[in-house]
Order: structure tokens, then sequence, then C-alpha cells
């Protein structure tokens, strides 16, 4: 059975209205992964995605750098890294570089994008982006291994290549793949790696449950992760309404990315929960070990800097999540 990890995650996101400049917010995150680590969490996830006025992060690598140098325990990873973007020897590389800055401490999770505007801005057309993900799983898979390959698929020719340096750790970066749809949920059992489910229940993480068995292994050999907002506090009145301005901000950029794709959760149906859990601690503890439970969740990463919010807005909030609410979520499920 995996162990349960907490994190943060980032995206930098900045909006016109905030009044943060860039480099003061990039220093705020940095500042709040430097006490996360100390403070017990045991990730840093990123986000990523291009061209969005607020500065969504383009590139989190540098990021993830940056903090690996001023911390010693959290791991690294993404929900998600736009796999059609990343040339995959070139991020295998850069992997491979900041697996021996941290110190054996990165992961990465990759997603095939569906935002029309990125696929535009690379050049790159949207009907590319299956082969582009599935032949770049391939090639991750390959330079993970640490043996020299070649590989000739449909978007990638490649001929005896092998990363240097090596990684850290054997294997490479733990992979995951994300999925809002049955046929992405298919490709994460298909290549056996960790999963992070999206959209809809009985699309994504029913196929991927059903998937990974009928390929012969059981869903406990993989981890699952999610990100899902957590605000512990006992004042739900003072605290939430900022917290879910934010949200609301966020929110809206992927509805319009929805929107422009013609993309959107999957349909109708139970969703797989991503809304923020808010209550006490006792009622944070409770809907956490229920959710937990349910999906076999062992990687939940909550928001560090919310678009929009200062630093300071969320420090007692997550205060309270490392030291009340996390302990016993941890104790209950065990």
């Amino acid at each position: 059975m995996h162990s349960l990890r907490f994190g943060l995650c980032y995206d930098f996101r900045n909006p016109p209205d905030a009044g943060i400049p860039h480099p003061v917010l990039y220093q705020q995150a940095l500042e709040q992964i430097v006490w996360a680590d100390r403070a017990g969490f045991d990730q840093i996830w990123f986000t990523e995605h291009h061209f969005v006025a607020d500065g969504y992060l383009p590139s989190w690598i540098p990021v993830a750098a940056a903090a690996a140098a001023r911390t010693s325990r959290v791991r690294f990873s993404t929900d998600i890294c736009l796999l059609p973007f990343n040339h995959p020897v070139r991020l295998a590389e850069d992997l491979a570089v900041l697996d021996n800055l941290s110190g054996g401490r990165v992961e990465v999770g990759v997603g095939m994008g569906y935002a029309p505007h990125e696929f535009a801005g690379f050049g790159i057309p949207v009907a590319r982006r299956v082969s582009l993900m599935e032949e770049g799983i391939e090639v991750l898979q390959r330079c993970f291994a640490g043996e020299t390959f070649s590989y000739h698929g449909k978007r990638y020719q490649l001929e005896n290549v092998r990363i240097t340096p090596g990684y850290v750790q054997a294997g490479g970066p733990p992979l995951w793949v994300a999925a809002m749809s049955a046929a992405g949920a298919r490709r994460a059992a298909k290549y056996g790696t960790h999963f992070l489910p999206q959209g809809r229940k009985a699309a994504s993480f029913d196929t991927w449950v059903a998937a990974v068995e009928a390929a012969g292994r059981r869903p406990a050999q993989h981890r699952v992760g999610i990100i899902r907002g957590i605000l512990p506090t006992p004042d739900k009145d003072r605290d939430w309404p900022r917290v879910r301005v934010a949200e609301r901000y966020r929110m809206a950029l992927y509805n319009r990315f929805f929107a422009e794709s013609g993309e959107g959760l999957g349909g109708d149906g139970e969703p797989v929960p991503q809304n923020w859990i808010v209550g006490t601690v006792a009622e944070c503890v409770q809907e956490l070990t229920d959710f937990i439970r349910r999906f076999g969740i062992t990687d939940i990463v909550s928001w560090g800097l919310p678009p929009g919010l200062d630093a300071e807005v969320m420090q007692a909030p997550l205060e309270r999540l490392i030291g009340e609410v996390i302990p016993q979520v941890r104790a209950a499920v065990g």
C-alpha cells in the first residue's frame, strides 16, 4: 500500500487587479514552498499553460529547480506538464538535471492539453495531440530506463539516444498520466503509470480501474493523485469569501478553454470531486477521509497561493492543514 502524501500546488496566476508584481509573486511562492518543506508537507506540484494574460506558469522546471535549491524534503511534480508542447527527449534531459539538483525528488505528471490557442501558438495542429501524447510517453519511458535506444514513430524519429547525466532515481522520475475521458483513462492504464483523474467518475476513474484490472494489475499498485483545495477555518463566513473569489477567477479560465475547445468535464454524471473542502478542522478531516477511502487517493495537493491572494491570507489555514488536519487524516486512514 502506498503512503499517503499531501502537498501544495502553484500556478503563478497573477490577476491584473491584484497589484502584485510578478517577481514579488514568485518570491512569495518560493518562501511559502520553503516553509512547506520545513513544516512537513510531502510535495509541491506545478501546473502549465501558455499565452495567458495573467502570467499562468508556462515553464515549471526552472521554478522547481529554484525551489529544490532551497529545500531538502519535498518532492516536485506536475498536474500537469503539457506533453505535446515538450519534446520528450528535451524534457527527459531537463528532468535528469532536476533529479540530480534535487537529490532524486522529482516526478512528472503529463497530459495532452485541449486549449486551441496553445496549439495555435506552438504551430501544432490539435489533431496531433493524441499521437504526440502517446509517443511522448513511450519516449519518456525509454529515456527513464537509462539505456541507449532508437525510436521510430509517427511524430518522433530518434537514433541512439541515452540521457546523461543519469537519473538519481532508479528507473527515472515516477510518471503520472492525467485523464478526464475514458480514452485517457485507458491510456494511463496501458502505460502502467500513476493516475491523475479528472472529470466524470464513470468516464475517467471507473474506466481506469476496469482497465487496470483487465491488465492483471490492482489499482492499489498505482498512486492516484488530485488537486483539491482545503481550507480549514474556525470562521467560514470570514475566510471562505475571499478564497471563493479566487476560485471563481481560477475556474473562469478553464470554462473559457472548455468553450473554445468544445470539451469539458465529460458530460453528465458524478464528478471526481475537485471542489474546495471548507470547514472546521473536524469537518475537513471527515470529508478528506471519506474522499480518500472512496477513490483510493494517495496524493492530495491543495492550493498554496490562489490567484490574487497574498501569502499571508493563506498562512493560518495552511498551518491548520499541516498541523491538525493532516495528522488526523493519516491516523484515520491508517
